[in-house]
């Protein structure tokens, strides 16, 4: 069995649901414009640029979901679904994720944005299990803290490794892991696993793969 890793934002979708998310609760007068936008925007510039304070964003992203009970918020989520994540959902990351689970391989999305964004949206990929950063739950409600180490960078790996020894296996295990991401940031697990592969990557990535021989490949 192979073991197929793919990245979410700019990877399968063509966008990030983690900024989509802030920015529909922004429009929909949830949160404060002159407040959010502005750092929902400095955010996101830190992450393109292989900078962000992954504690500090997640203070910022979470505390809003610990103000509302779980029920307004999937209510909230099932709209967002079809507004903001539905148009960018790519048809070639679609087949891209049918040929690995036809085949047979194990097959994860593994992404830094919180489980709560992106459950529905793996499923809505037909990939079956999903690593991503954990909320904390308290009486059925989100404390607005995350649970555990947070999916991002190194932590990917950490993840994994929790992950596929709750199933009695280790990457090691695998003959072949390929891994699918656009970003600088997941370096660490690009480097880890046999079959790296760059999905229309951010620059820095763009020239590590080159330099290393990685694969490159496009779902625009």
């Amino acid at each position: 069995m192979r073991l197929a890793l793919f990245d979410l934002d700019n990877t399968l979708l063509a966008g990030d649901s983690d900024y989509e998310w802030a920015q529909f609760l922004i429009d929909r007068g949830i949160l404060e414009r002159a407040t959010y936008e502005a750092k929902n925007d400095a955010f996101y510039a830190d992450y393109k640029r292989g900078a962000l304070d992954i504690y500090a964003f997640l203070d910022f992203q979470l505390a809003p979901l610990a103000r509302y009970p779980r029920a307004e918020l999937d209510r909230w989520h099932a709209a967002f679904m079809a507004e903001r994540i539905a148009p960018l959902i790519r048809p070639q990351a679609k087949a891209l994720v049918a040929r690995h689970t036809g085949a047979g391989d194990l097959a994860a999305v593994i992404t830094a944005t919180n489980r709560f964004v992106t459950g529905p949206i793996a499923r809505a990929f037909g990939v079956p299990h999903l690593i991503a950063t954990e909320i904390e739950e308290a009486d059925g409600r989100f404390t607005g803290r995350p649970s555990g180490t947070p999916c991002f960078r190194e932590g990917k790996i950490t993840r994994l490794n929790e992950w596929l020894a709750t199933q009695g296996r280790r990457l090691a295990d695998f003959e072949t892991s390929v891994f699918y991401s656009d970003s600088q940031n997941d370096l660490p697990l690009l480097s880890a696993v046999t079959e790296p592969v760059a999905v229309d990557p951010d620059p820095v990535l763009a020239d590590h793969a080159r330099r290393q021989g990685w694969r490159t490949l496009s779902l625009a």
